[in-house]
């Protein structure tokens, strides 16, 4: 006579629902390694620069936003990644980040916005600067492209016919098309 074992079944069937469910949602399963991105580490890179003096402003804390959302950095990662820069959790760049550094496509559109941040106030601090131009250094925008990229801006209207800032045009750009 054939016997089943209902509670393994209803066990075998419940870890495989788990499993597709944690698949859809996204998440890794515990034993995957977590795959960190380019954009995570220029986020990281620049949040090392915003917390040097232990201090971020609210203009620093808007390029940031500005910048984790040109990068696709997820507000998870963002608060994982300040854990990273605080040391509360290890660094899981590797010494050599080559593969996360220099021009591809896409840096133009992404320092543009956070040039746009910085510069929303027309004004760029010391703190502001420090990390926009560590953000041009990472991703190999040349002094002379950041001059021509910073002209631009400056050419468009602070505030629109309608009474929006170039960051509210900005944030309504990034919320309709990724960079």
């Amino acid at each position: 006579m054939f016997t089943i074992d209902l509670h393994f079944v209803i066990h075998q069937y419940t870890m495989e629902i788990c499993s597709a469910n944690i698949q859809i949602l996204g998440q890794a399963p515990k034993d995957m390694e977590r795959e960190y991105t380019r954009g995570m580490y220029l986020y990281m890179e620049c949040l090392k620069v915003a917390f040097e003096d232990e201090i971020v402003t609210s203009d620093e804390a808007e390029i940031l936003k500005i910048i984790a959302v040109a990068l696709d950095v997820q507000p998870s990662d963002t608060a994982e990644l300040r854990s990273i820069v605080s040391d509360e959790l290890p660094n899981p760049f590797v010494l050599s980040d080559d593969e996360f550094t220099g021009y591809q496509v896409g840096d133009a559109s992404m320092y543009q916005a956070a040039l746009i941040a910085a510069l929303d106030d027309e004004v760029i601090t010391e703190d502001e600067w420090a990390l926009v131009n560590h953000l041009r250094q990472l991703v190999g925008i040349q002094e002379d492209e950041h001059a021509l990229i910073e002209e631009a801006i400056r050419a468009t209207e602070g505030i629109d016919a309608m009474g929006q800032t170039r960051v509210e045009r900005l944030e309504r750009y990034l919320t309709v098309c990724q960079i």
